[in-house]
């Protein structure tokens, strides 16, 4: 199930992310701001326990954070997302994949994997600023799974129905939540209207 975040202040931020004017130092910053909005919604079902805690009044009854917490980027574009999330729980674990597409079989193959004992029976978040075909996004859940990952949801900033139908059929069990649900993927799997190159935008790599 993918969930769309529409608040006004997230759409604000949206609606200036995607001017091709944005350059890629306010680029970076909106993808901070959006994301921690995303995220606050993402973990908003997450495990807690109760705890008593001695304010200089009395006792109170409160909830802490009851699971560890994974933050998985996508690399390279997820690393633009790290810092939002971080912000909002700083004492998240960080693990990474990288993945490319082989020319021949069209599949996501991985470079690069890095995981924290933690991910086992923890939750785990995937962050990517486009969720477009959905490959990369269903083999990193694959990877979580059979690492151990005790629940695992998704946040993106764009996504589109062809990415959200292959994500839901492979493992029906992940939310995804997104800032924008948009059109369609053109014929060079591009999200339309999207974000353009997510990556090039952050780093400043595009020409």
């Amino acid at each position: 199930m993918a969930e769309m975040i529409d608040h006004p202040c997230v759409q604000h931020k949206l609606a200036i992310i995607r001017d091709v004017e944005t350059g890629h130092k306010r680029f970076r910053e909106l993808a901070t701001e959006i994301t921690k909005f995303i995220c606050y919604e993402a973990l908003k079902n997450i495990k807690t326990k109760e705890v008593t805690v001695q304010t200089p009044v009395a006792a109170a009854k409160c909830h802490k954070i009851d699971t560890d917490l994974v933050v998985v980027p996508i690399l390279r574009a997820g690393v633009g997302m790290l810092e939002g999330i971080l912000e909002l729980v700083p004492t998240a674990r960080v693990g990474f994949v990288g993945l490319y597409r082989d020319e021949e079989t069209k599949l996501p193959v991985t470079y690069y994997e890095r995981f924290p004992v933690q991910i086992k029976g923890g939750t785990c978040i995937i962050i990517d600023p486009m969720l477009a075909t959905g490959g990369s996004t269903a083999a990193t859940i694959e990877k979580l799974k059979e690492s151990g990952a005790g629940s695992i949801v998704v946040v993106c900033i764009v996504t589109c129905p062809e990415g959200i139908a292959l994500v839901e059929t492979a493992h029906p069990d992940v939310l995804i939540y997104a800032a924008a649900i948009d059109e369609k993927l053109n014929e060079k799997k591009y999200i339309v209207p999207g974000l353009g190159d997510a990556g090039d935008r952050l780093f400043g790599t595009s020409h």
